[in-house]
């Protein structure tokens, strides 16, 4: 996949390690989510600790 769409907008995630393609997909979700996601992306070791 290079390109996500979604309601908050478009992001290219080509050439993004798994952090940095993490944290695109979370700036897309709705404000409301996005700091449980960022938990779960660190609980989940998709992203680095301090990483956000």
């Amino acid at each position: 996949m290079m390109y996500a769409v979604a309601e908050y907008g478009i992001t290219n995630l080509k050439g993004k390690c798994i952090a940095e393609r993490a944290q695109a997909l979370i700036g897309l979700a709705h404000p409301d989510f996005r700091e449980g996601l960022e938990r779960e992306a660190c609980e989940n070791r998709l992203t680095p600790r301090g990483f956000f």
